[in-house]
C-alpha cells in the first residue's frame, strides 16, 4: 500500500480541513428528525449531512443529486441487460454533473454523497455501502488491462474494483484501486493511494506536502525524484 495506515485518534484530527467529521446521517434538527416525509436517500443525504444544503431547491442543484438520480435508472437498466442505453444514461450524466462518472454496473448503497462532485470516477465491479461519502478527485477504479488477462467482463465479471463498506469517507483526490476491501467506518485521507485491504475503524493517510523552499530559502539540496519521506512525515487525514 502507497499510504500508511494508523490507528492513534490524532492523526484524523490534523489536517481535517476538507473532510468533515459529522457522524453519518445526523438529522440537522428535532423538526426534522421527527417529521414523516423524507426525500429519497440520495437527496435527503444532503439535507443531513452539508450545513451549506439550505433549501431543496439548492439541493436540486448538486451534481451529486444528479449522479445518484441517472445512476439508479442507469443501474436497473444495466441489471435487465438493456445494451448501450445504460452506458448511454451515464455518460450523460458525466456532461451535466461534471465530471461525476459512475458505470453503470457499480452498485451503490443507501445515503450515498459525493461533496463537491466533480471529476469522480467509480468502475463497473465496485461495491459500495451504505453511509459512504466521498469527495471530489476521488477515482475507484481497476489495476491493469484486465480483457487481455482473459477475465469475464459485463454482467458476469469478476470483480476488479473495490468494496466499499458502510460508512467509509474518502478523501479530496483518494485513489482506492482493485479488487479489494475498504472496512466499515474507515477514513481515506486525502492524495492517499490505497492498493491492499483495509480493516474496519482505521484511517488510511497519504504523504505530508515538503518544503523545497521555504521563505525564499533552499531546504533541501536534492533533487525531488530523490526526496525521501520520514516515518513521522504523516498528515494527510480526515
Amino acid at each position: 500500500m502507497t499510504s500508511r495506515i494508523a490507528s492513534e485518534p490524532g492523526m484524523a484530527e490534523a489536517d481535517a480541513t476538507d473532510a468533515s467529521a459529522r457522524p453519518q446521517g445526523t438529522p440537522r434538527s428535532a423538526a426534522q428528525a421527527g417529521r414523516r416525509w423524507r426525500w429519497p436517500d440520495f437527496i435527503q443525504v444532503v439535507l443531513d449531512k452539508d450545513p451549506a444544503a439550505r433549501n431543496m431547491l439548492e439541493v436540486l442543484l448538486y451534481p451529486s443529486v444528479h449522479a445518484l438520480f441517472f445512476h439508479r435508472i442507469a443501474h436497473a437498466l444495466y441489471r435487465v441487460g438493456v445494451p448501450v442505453l445504460p452506458r448511454f444514461i451515464s455518460q450523460t450524466a458525466r456532461f451535466v454533473t461534471g465530471g461525476v462518472e459512475i458505470h453503470p454496473g457499480a452498485q451503490i448503497g443507501k445515503r450515498f454523497f459525493i461533496d463537491h462532485g466533480a471529476g469522480v470516477v467509480i468502475g463497473e465491479t465496485s461495491i459500495i455501502g451504505d453511509d459512504v461519502m466521498l469527495y471530489h478527485q476521488v477515482t475507484i477504479g481497476a489495476t491493469g488491462w484486465w480483457r487481455h488477462a482473459n477475465q469475464p467482463s459485463g454482467r458476469n465479471a469478476r470483480r476488479r474494483h473495490p468494496k466499499i463498506e458502510n460508512g467509509v469517507t474518502i478523501g479530496v483526490g483518494a485513489s482506492i484501486l482493485g479488487p479489494i476491501t475498504i472496512g466499515a467506518n474507515t477514513r481515506i485521507g486525502a492524495l492517499a493511494i490505497v492498493t491492499e485491504d483495509v480493516p474496519p475503524e482505521s484511517v488510511v493517510v497519504g504523504p505530508r506536502a515538503t518544503y523545497l523552499v521555504k521563505s525564499g530559502q533552499k531546504v533541501d539540496q536534492q533533487p525531488v525524484h530523490q526526496l525521501e519521506l520520514s516515518s513521522d512525515d504523516i498528515t494527510y487525514s480526515i
